[in-house]
């Protein structure tokens, strides 16, 4: 399968490139805003010259391909945070680029990498298939233009039932390739393991869902090998995990120091969320069922990050 993949330079997006760079039945074009930074990325991942890399702008509506992933936008909570309503544009633009390519070749597929946000911010509950988005129309705040981008996307796409497109909500995620600057609060536990410092961290018992790099491809791959389809799916692990019994657990295996007392830790660029993860399960119609837990995804992944270092 022949499969662009835009925004190929995002942490999550390079996850991609690397599972699917061991399936040679995959030819991966990748399009990014700066070629020679995902060039040097390929070559540190020994895959000079495995995979064309060109700039947005020479995305031609004359290459075919069998695929799209678009990843466009912003895995960095302090990035979106300083990003602002600039986000709506920039989501908008990407799109516009893959919804024309539909357009002309509508057998084409077609997975935009959506995010839980879509839902809104009220998570004083874990959303379902039945939960509605929630947004504060008359008193919009910085924190909602990244929900409200992702949600604007999902619409444009559910009004062309008749294109293959599927949105996959990413509501937590977590790899051992994690960019260790990014202002999330799993980065801010790595940083205190590797570097001996108490971590800081408020009494709030969020609990999260992370999915890890395998479960993600997985679900990226039954998305693409099964018939086209124009929907939406949530991710999920087998069971989220509590902000305190991963703290426990980090300190147990790990030596994580922490402390806890009234100050946020990370940047919650899109608001405060206690239960941000779904028991939506529409992506079985795909076949996807998670292989982990959050838990021991996590905890996989970290000693991935032990080991390099």
């Amino acid at each position: 399968m022949r499969i662009a993949i835009l925004g190929a330079t995002s942490q999550i997006a390079g996850d991609l490139v690397l599972a699917f760079s061991g399936q040679r039945n995959h030819e991966l074009a990748l399009f990014v805003r700066r070629p020679e930074t995902m060039k040097h990325w390929l070559a540190g991942a020994g895959l000079s010259n495995r995979h064309s890399v060109a700039d947005f702008g020479a995305f031609d509506i004359d290459e075919r391909f069998d695929a799209i992933v678009n990843f466009v936008g912003v895995g960095n909570p302090a990035t979106a945070a300083a990003m602002g309503a600039s986000i709506l544009d920039v989501t908008l633009k990407y799109d516009d680029l893959a919804m024309d390519y539909l357009r002309h070749y509508p057998d084409c597929r077609y997975i935009f990498l959506s995010s839980g946000a879509a839902y809104g911010s009220n998570f004083a509950e874990p959303v379902d298939a039945n939960t509605r988005a929630v947004i504060a129309i008359n008193n919009l705040q910085p924190q909602d233009w990244y929900g409200v981008a992702k949600l604007y996307a999902e619409c444009r796409h559910r009004a062309h039932p008749t294109l293959s497109i599927v949105d996959v909500r990413v509501f937590s995620y977590f790899s051992h390739t994690q960019n260790p600057s990014a202002r999330f609060f799993i980065t801010d536990l790595l940083h205190a393991i590797e570097s001996g410092e108490t971590l800081i961290t408020s009494p709030d018992n969020i609990v999260r869902d992370y999915i890890g790099p395998d479960d993600f491809t997985r679900l990226v791959s039954l998305i693409l090998e099964a018939p086209p389809s124009n929907k939406v799916v949530d991710c999920y692990t087998l069971a989220p995990v509590a902000k305190m019994t991963l703290l426990e657990a980090l300190k147990e295996q790990f030596g994580l120091a922490y402390e806890v007392r009234n100050a946020p830790a990370g940047v919650n660029a899109t608001g405060v969320k206690m239960n941000y993860y779904s028991m939506n399960r529409e992506a079985e119609i795909f076949g996807f069922y998670p292989t982990r837990n959050s838990m021991d995804s996590i905890l996989n992944e970290v000693r991935l990050i032990s080991k390099r270092i």
